[in-house]
């Protein structure tokens, strides 16, 4: 059994030649006006299986990096959802929406935002790094009792919502042009947060510091995890390559993917951990640390739980189907 260097992150995913099952992950960049959903039932089509899930859910009016497991690795969305993510975001001071966004209904009119600039905001945003309490919008799919709350703001409720904590781990200006009015100031800043963070509310919140009504007009996701849209397709360049033949060569493998620390087991140990029995490893991570199993060739098949008590990998998610 060989250990291979416990580094969990990689500095960017290299694409390769998938299995023969065609498992793995494919980096979509959402186009504007599509639901997360629209994109993974497009996937469907054009790589020709079912089995196709998304990592996180982007808005409609919003762009860029939708992760999307194909076929076995749709077994490692729970493992990827909670992935930091990058954004490029703009807000809209002069008036805050019911909705947060552009979408929504203006719930005043618009103020005048002139005196709005780059000072104003920097100082603002040094307000919002680090670890910080956000209320989720009422147009959001966070479900309360079992129903969403974006069905309840539909039906003209509203109801109040437990503060979460997030994190936010870099927030920096990138520049400022006019609003859609001349009373009012759009700034783009970019964002760097833990999963679950609403940057709609971030927006509003900022505004609402600034003592503006504020939303978000634009929002493009440039990372998600090691996923980065430099590396992202439009579904419509996937249609041209999935045609051409050329698609799967899109596809980042499994164990590409996970940014965790890694072990090689050899065969004999692959057949106990395929089975469900613990590996003995002396490891030096803290226990519960989720560890990705390969075998000699570096194919992913199980993630384990790391048991440093009795120095055993514990296997959680075994991928082989047989």
């Amino acid at each position: 059994m060989n250990r291979n260097e416990q580094n969990p992150r990689s500095t960017a995913l290299r694409p390769q030649l998938p299995t023969p099952a065609a498992d793995g992950l494919l980096i979509i960049d959402k186009p504007e006006g599509w639901t997360s959903h629209d994109v993974v039932a497009r996937v469907r089509k054009i790589m020709k299986t079912r089995r196709v899930g998304h990592t996180g859910t982007l808005d409609p009016f919003a762009t860029g990096v939708l992760v999307v497991c194909l076929n076995r690795a749709t077994r490692l969305v729970q493992f990827l959802t909670g992935d930091d993510k990058e954004y490029v975001a703009t807000v809209r001071f002069g008036y805050a929406t019911d909705t947060g966004d552009l979408t929504g209904t203006p719930l005043a009119p618009a103020a005048d935002a002139r005196h709005i600039g780059k000072k104003q905001v920097a100082e603002a945003l040094a307000h919002f790094r680090g670890r910080i309490l956000q209320t989720p919008p009422m147009y959001s799919a966070k479900k309360v009792g079992g129903v969403k709350l974006y069905e309840m703001a539909r039906r003209g409720e509203e109801i109040e919502r437990q503060a979460v904590e997030v994190e936010i781990s870099e927030l920096e200006l990138v520049g400022e042009t006019e609003g859609a009015s001349d009373l009012t100031r759009d700034i783009e800043f970019r964002v760097v947060c833990s999963s679950g963070t609403y940057i709609r509310t971030l927006a509003e919140d900022i505004g609402k510091h600034l003592g503006i009504g504020a939303h978000l007009v634009r929002l493009r996701r440039t990372r998600a995890g090691q996923c980065n849209i430099s590396q992202a397709v439009t579904p419509e360049r996937l249609a041209e390559l999935a045609e051409a033949g050329a698609a799967e060569q899109l596809i980042i493998q499994m164990a590409e993917a996970l940014a965790m620390p890694e072990v090689i087991l050899n065969a004999a140990d692959v057949v106990k951990a395929e089975h469900g029995n613990a590996i003995r490893f002396n490891g030096n991570w803290p226990a519960g640390t989720q560890v990705k199993l390969l075998d000699e060739r570096r194919q992913l098949f199980a993630l384990a739980e790391y048991r440093p008590e009795n120095q055993t990998l514990q296997p959680r998610v075994v991928l082989i189907e047989k």
